[in-house]
């Protein structure tokens, strides 16, 4: 007897492999549940199911993208300048990958408009992904590496909103050296 979850999950990760290729392929003001359905081989019925909107199915195509990584620790090599500079040259490389930058735009967008969707985000990745750096950015403050008294939230704001916002605003490439000099300010601006 076939396995109901196994086929469940096998439509599941169509529907999200779709959603990234349509959005890649016709920007995300084009793609529809229709056309998602289409691409994935199940019926619209199937994604309202499991999703209640276009955005929701986009944040999870996204969401999957991170799947089986390693959890979402930083590396804690002891060495806090060297371990920043190689989560921002990621992130700067994330962005720039048009398999990322599609869907992040998207999901973006769909945040902007949606606060269930962006309560969602906060939750399930936002949330996290902050409390991992902020707790690499703990273990700078015990070796000596950060200043003891810093509000790790500014601190955070202060090394990915320019980053952010020059990839949101398309005003300059995002580029490692830019990623480094980063990493560079913050760390003058914190260290003890």
């Amino acid at each position: 007897m076939p396995d109901p979850t196994r086929r469940s999950e096998h439509s599941r990760q169509a529907v999200l492999q779709a959603t990234r290729e349509l959005i890649s392929e016709l920007g995300y003001a084009k793609v529809s549940i229709e056309g998602i359905a289409a691409r994935a081989g199940v019926g619209k019925q199937t994604i309202y199911r499991w999703w209640r909107s276009k955005g929701a199915v986009v944040f999870d195509s996204f969401l999957a993208l991170s799947e089986g990584a390693d959890g979402m620790a930083l590396p804690d090599t002891g060495d806090i300048e060297a371990d920043l500079k190689a989560v921002m040259r990621a992130t700067a490389a994330e962005f720039t990958d048009p398999a990322f930058e599609a869907p992040i735009r998207a999901l973006n967008l769909e945040i902007a408009g949606d606060p269930e969707l962006a309560a969602l985000y906060r939750e399930k990745l936002a949330g996290p992904v902050d409390e991992a750096k902020k707790e690499r950015l703990r273990s700078a403050q015990r070796a000596g590496q950060f200043a003891e008294d810093a509000d790790l939230d500014l601190a955070l704001e202060l090394l990915y909103a320019p980053l952010y916002q020059r990839w949101l605003l398309r005003t300059a490439p995002i580029t490692e050296e830019y990623a480094d000099a980063l990493v560079d300010h913050l760390l003058k601006a914190f260290r003890p």
